[in-house]
C-alpha cells in the first residue's frame, strides 16, 4: 500500500483529529520495500493510502485515508488503524452510526423515533465514513394521502390506522472518490444493516422501498467526478411522499428539490422558534411573520401550529400570519402543498421573490413584524468566497432589522461552513450597529445532533442558528 509522507510539522492538525490531508502539505508518496528501498509513486483516485509523518526521525504512522491526486484533499483519513475497506467495514460504521442516532431517542422535546420520524444516519467524516451521507426519510405516498379524505391539520396516528405503518427511502449522496468507486458495496451493507435487529431484542428499521442517489453538491466536481442524481434500486413515490417532523406533516420530492428535499439539519432550531413565537406579546389584531428563504415553509408552519394561541393574547389567543419569501416557484408550491396539511392555508401568504429585493421593499413600504426568520442557502461556498458572503448576511440581516418592531424576535441562520459562530455573531453586531437596532441575545444553536460535531474537525459544524429580541 502507498505511503503519504507528510511534510516536517504538518501532523498536528490531524492527531488534533481533522481527517483530510491537504495536496501542500504532502512531501512524498512512497510505494513497495524492496532492497533498494521504497520508491516514489503517484497516487490513483480512490485507492487506499497510509498517512505518516517524521518524527524525531523516525516515522509515525497517522491513518488509513481514501486517497484522490485529482483533489486539493488528496486524503481524507478514515481510520487510525489499518483497518481495511469491505462490505463488512461498511456494515460495521453504518451499524454504529445509526446506533449513535438511537441514542438521541427518548422522551422530551428534540428526541428521535427513527420508526417515525426521518434522520439522517450518516454523516460523512463526523462518522468516519468520509464523503458518504445517507438520509433516511419516512412516511406515506402523497398521492395515497390525497386519494384520502383526512381531517386537518394531519395527525400521524390517523394516517397509520388508516394507511398501515409508514414505509421508508433512502437518499445518498457520494461526495468523494473513495466512495464513489465503492458505492455498490455501500448499498449493500446499508441494506444489511437497515434490514437486522440493531439491539439485541430489538426491532429492524426496515428494508427501504428505494434509494435514491442525490450526489450533486460541488465538492464532487472538485473531486474530478461530475454531479449525479438518479433511482439507485426501489422506487419512490411518484408526486413525492409525507414524512412527520416533530409531530407536523411535510410534503417532499425525494427526486427533485434542493440537497435531499427537505433541512433535516433544521428541526430543532424549527422547535426553539416556534418557542419564541408563542411568547410574542401581539402589539394589534395579530402577529406578523416573515419566513426569508422559506423553501417549502418548514419554519413558518412550525411557528403557526407550536406557537400560536398559547400566548399572553386572552383565551382565544391570537391568530398569527406569515409571509414566505422564496424565488423557487417550485418549492412555494410544496409549501402551499404542506399549508394545506397542516390546515394553515389561511395564514401563510407564498411570495415569489429574490430576498434581498423583497427586504429592501418592505423596508420603503414600513413594513413590520413580529418575526422574521432568515435561512438563506450557503453564500460562501469556499474561503476564498467569505468576504463577500458576509456582506450579503449581513445586507438581510440588516433589513429584517428595520422591519422588526420593538420586542420582535430574529430567528437567523447560516449554513456556510467557512463563516464560524464567532463571525457570525460579529456579523450580526455590526447589522445591529448599522441598523440603529439594539439586541438581547437569547440562544444560539447549531444543527440536529443527527448530524453530529466531530470535535477537532471544525467543518462539521456548519449550521448557526441565533435567536435575538430587539429592544
Amino acid at each position: 500500500m502507498k505511503r503519504i509522507i507528510l511534510k516536517a510539522g504538518e501532523e498536528g492538525r490531524i492527531l488534533a483529529g481533522h481527517p483530510w490531508v491537504y495536496d501542500n502539505e504532502v512531501e512524498k508518496v512512497l510505494e513497495g520495500n524492496s532492497g533498494k528501498g521504497p520508491r516514489e509513486a503517484a497516487l490513483a483516485p480512490g485507492e487506499l493510502a497510509e498517512v505518516e509523518t517524521v518524527f524525531r526521525g523516525k516515522p509515525r504512522y497517522l491513518g488509513r485515508a481514501f486517497a484522490n491526486p485529482n483533489s486539493k484533499i488528496l486524503a481524507r483519513i478514515y481510520s487510525p488503524s489499518k483497518e481495511g475497506v469491505d462490505r463488512g467495514f461498511f456494515k460495521r460504521r453504518i451499524r454504529e452510526a445509526v446506533g449513535r442516532r438511537l441514542l438521541y431517542g427518548g422522551a422530551g422535546e428534540g428526541s428521535y423515533n427513527l420508526g417515525r420520524e426521518p434522520a439522517r444516519l450518516v454523516f460523512a467524516e463526523a462518522d468516519f465514513l468520509p464523503g458518504l451521507i445517507i438520509d433516511r426519510f419516512v412516511g406515506w405516498p402523497l398521492a395515497a394521502i390525497e386519494e384520502n379524505v383526512f381531517e386537518r391539520p394531519l395527525d400521524y396516528d390517523d394516517v397509520e390506522a388508516r394507511l398501515g405503518p409508514p414505509d421508508s427511502w433512502i437518499v445518498i449522496q457520494f461526495l468523494c472518490f473513495g466512495m464513489e468507486v465503492r458505492k455498490e458495496e455501500i448499498a449493500a451493507a446499508l441494506e444489511e444493516v437497515l434490514g437486522a435487529p440493531l439491539t439485541a431484542g430489538g426491532k429492524a428499521l426496515g428494508l427501504p422501498r428505494g434509494i435514491v442517489e442525490r450526489s450533486t453538491a460541488r465538492v464532487r466536481e472538485l473531486e474530478g467526478l461530475p454531479r449525479r442524481e438518479g433511482l439507485i434500486k426501489g422506487s419512490v413515490p411518484p408526486g413525492g411522499m409525507v414524512l412527520f417532523e416533530n409531530g407536523l406533516p411535510f410534503a417532499v420530492s425525494l427526486e427533485e428539490g434542493q440537497k435531499t428535499g427537505h433541512f433535516l439539519d433544521q428541526r430543532d432550531n424549527r422547535l426553539r422558534a416556534a418557542a419564541f413565537a408563542s411568547q410574542l406579546v401581539p402589539a394589534g389584531a395579530g402577529l406578523r411573520v416573515l419566513d426569508g428563504c422559506s423553501y417549502t415553509g418548514a419554519f413558518a408552519i412550525h411557528v403557526l401550529r407550536l406557537g400560536d394561541g398559547g400566548f399572553n393574547a386572552g383565551e382565544q389567543g391570537t391568530a398569527m400570519f406569515a409571509d414566505c419569501v422564496d424565488s423557487s416557484p417550485e418549492a412555494l408550491e410544496m409549501l402551499r402543498v404542506n399549508a394545506g396539511l397542516n390546515g394553515v392555508e389561511d395564514q401563510m401568504r407564498p411570495l415569489e421573490a429574490d430576498i434581498f429585493e423583497f427586504l429592501r421593499k418592505a423596508e420603503r413600504q414600513k413594513e413590520t413584524y413580529d418575526m422574521v426568520i432568515l435561512d438563506p442557502p450557503a453564500f460562501a461556498k469556499s474561503r476564498t468566497a467569505l468576504g463577500g458572503a458576509i456582506r450579503g448576511y449581513k445586507e438581510i440581516n440588516l433589513r429584517a432589522l428595520k422591519l422588526l418592531r420593538a420586542g420582535g424576535i430574529l430567528v437567523s441562520c447560516s449554513c456556510s461552513q467557512a463563516l464560524d459562530g464567532a463571525g457570525f455573531k460579529r456579523m450580526i453586531s455590526e447589522a445591529a450597529c448599522d441598523a440603529e437596532r439594539r439586541l438581547h441575545g437569547l440562544e444560539f444553536h447549531s444543527q440536529a445532533p443527527d448530524h453530529p460535531i466531530l470535535v477537532g474537525y471544525d467543518e462539521s459544524e456548519y449550521l448557526k442558528c441565533g435567536i435575538f429580541r430587539v429592544l
